[in-house]
């Protein structure tokens, strides 16, 4: 049974068990929901063949539109109709879903620590890490801004500095490749 919209919790069947852990891997711990989450968060992505086209994993079309489905059932997004086109939706996070940024830089810190990852997709791991909470705290205030309120994405903030890290660090890679090193 369906927990009730009203309340303040997300309206998600109940789990296996009542553990909060438990609750949260049936809800993000599939394949898919935490990337397509990470690519609306930081990479601006709102419309689904932009989150279709910029899949570095590769996601196919009928599983995103399951996964985004199933995020905006779970209250983590919306789909909110576009005005730029009649057939056009975009999708924003919500307030639970914003609030997963401190999650998201702790996975990534994580993962950057313990795996072997490439160095451009790995900066702004580490800048959301060396960071912290300041840093956390800025960059939901922004995506609120953006996702709750409808403002443009400041061209000076979090995810501009990330991007911008994100950019060079690609660069980088892009000019190590050529030159054979």
């Amino acid at each position: 049974m369906l927990q009730p919209v009203a309340s303040t919790k997300l309206p998600v069947p109940p789990g296996k068990s009542g553990c909060p852990i438990n609750m949260t891997i049936e809800l993000l711990g599939d394949r898919w929901s935490l990337i397509v989450l990470r690519d609306i968060m930081f990479g601006g992505l709102t419309h689904f063949r932009e989150l279709l086209a910029a899949s570095l994993e590769g996601i196919a079309s009928n599983m995103l539109a399951a996964r985004l489905a199933k995020l905006v059932d779970a209250g983590l997004l919306t789909r909110d109709a576009d005005p730029s086109h009649r057939q056009k939706v975009s999708y924003h996070l919500t307030e639970a879903a914003i609030q997963l940024v401190p999650v998201m830089a702790q996975v990534g810190a994580w993962g950057a620590r313990w795996l072997e990852t490439s160095p451009e997709l790995t900066v702004r791991a580490e800048l959301l890490a060396e960071g912290g909470p300041a840093l956390w705290d800025r960059f939901m205030d922004e995506l609120r801004a953006t996702h709750l309120a409808g403002t443009p994405v400041p061209d000076n903030g979090v995810l501009a500095q990330l991007t911008e890290a994100y950019l060079r660090a690609a660069s980088h890679t892009t000019a190590a490749e050529s030159s054979g090193d």
